[in-house]
This record gives structure tokens, C-alpha cells and sequence, in this order.
């Protein structure tokens, strides 16, 4: 959904890829997966993209986030009227970043409903980032990052081209997986596992 309402507040002429935002100390703080923004450091919106697609980067979604809504709690209320909008029946948030929140539940159905609208108003700028097993960011400065990809399809499944993964001890592994072959493309879902594997 973070990704949703990037893409939206692209086509809206809201936000360009090349504008540059700087970090808040809120969002430098998050823990989890992150790519160690600091306080007013700055960051294009592609390249902070490209942390949330592929590294799931907490800190990169709180930066888009606060710069799209004002704030991360009105970020969370715009995710939440998207949803209704969306019509997902079993999906609630209470952050942008997935972290665990016992008021923050989404169900495999509702997943493909998002990845299916996303890649809609994704297309092939969604594609080339969340198909990539890894990127760098801040590659012209001391704090050049690798950013991998935990979606292990990339390396091993014919016509992967994404979408996203996203962990926590309470959800266990999850991943809504993106393929085409043929012309066929296609979503699957998957909760709740034990391992990546």
C-alpha cells in the first residue's frame, strides 16, 4: 500500500522521481529493515523507491510517507481510505512499514487486490525495480549501500518480475510473487511461513 500511494502521488504530479527528500529523525529511527538513513539526509524518490522495493527499507517508507501526507499518521489514514477504496474486506493498517502492530492485518486475497492495482499503475517502472535482485544506492558517496533482494524467485523462476517480500517474527516469511510467461501474468500469494524456503 506504501507503494500504491508512491505511485498515485506520481501520476497526480505530487511527487517526481528525481525530487529530494530529506529524512526526519522519526523516520531515521525505525528499526527492522532499513538502509540507515540519517536525520536530514537527503534522497531521491527513486532511489528511496528502490529501498522500499527491494530492501523493504522501514526508514525509506517513513520518508515517502511523511512527504506525501505531511505526517505518518496521516500517511496510515490515506492507506486506510485506499483500502475502502480498494474494497479489501480483511485489511487494516496502523504504520507504512509492516511493522508488527496487533491492529495491523491484511489477508492473502487483499494482497493480490493491491498487487494487482499496483502493478496497474505501476507497470514497467514497478517491473524494472521490483525484478532486480539488487541495486546500490548513494553509489557516489562513502556510504555507497547494497541493496538485495529477499525474494529468492528472482534467481531461480522463469519470468519473475517481483513484487515484494515482508517478514516479522509474528507474520512469519511472507510473499506476493509476480510472473509473466507467454504473455500470462500472474500473482500468488503467500503467508505465514516457517521459512524463506
Amino acid at each position: 500500500m506504501t507503494m500504491i500511494l508512491l505511485f498515485e502521488a506520481i501520476q497526480e504530479k505530487n511527487l517526481k522521481w528525481d525530487d529530494v527528500l530529506t529524512c526526519s529523525a522519526y523516520a531515521s529511527s525505525m528499526g527492522g529493515s532499513q538502509v540507515y538513513l540519517e536525520e536530514n539526509e537527503t534522497m531521491s524518490v527513486f532511489e528511496l523507491f528502490k529501498c522500499i522495493a527491494i530492501a523493504s527499507a522501514n526508514d525509506a517508507c517513513v520518508v515517502v510517507a511523511e512527504n506525501i501526507a505531511g505526517s505518518h499518521e496521516e500517511f496510515v489514514s490515506m492507506m486506510n481510505e485506499k483500502a475502502k477504496a480498494l474494497k479489501l474486506k480483511n485489511t487494516h493498517f496502523t504504520n507504512c512499514t509492516g511493522l508488527h502492530d496487533i491492529n495491523h492485518y491484511t489477508c492473502a486475497k487483499d494482497l493480490s487486490t493491491m498487487a494487482a492495482y499496483l502493478l496497474q499503475i505501476g507497470g514497467t517502472k514497478l517491473l524494472s525495480v521490483t525484478s532486480l535482485y539488487d541495486s546500490y544506492v548513494r553509489e557516489k558517496t562513502k556510504q555507497k549501500f547494497w541493496l538485495v533482494n529477499t525474494n529468492k524467485l528472482l534467481k531461480s523462476y522463469n519470468g519473475i518480475t517481483g513484487l515484494k517480500t515482508g517478514t516479522t517474527d509474528a507474520a512469519g516469511h511472507c510473499l506476493c510473487a509476480t510472473a509473466t510467461r507467454d504473455g500470462l501474468s500472474l500473482i500468488s500469494v503467500i503467508m505465514g511461513c516457517k521459512s524463506s524456503d
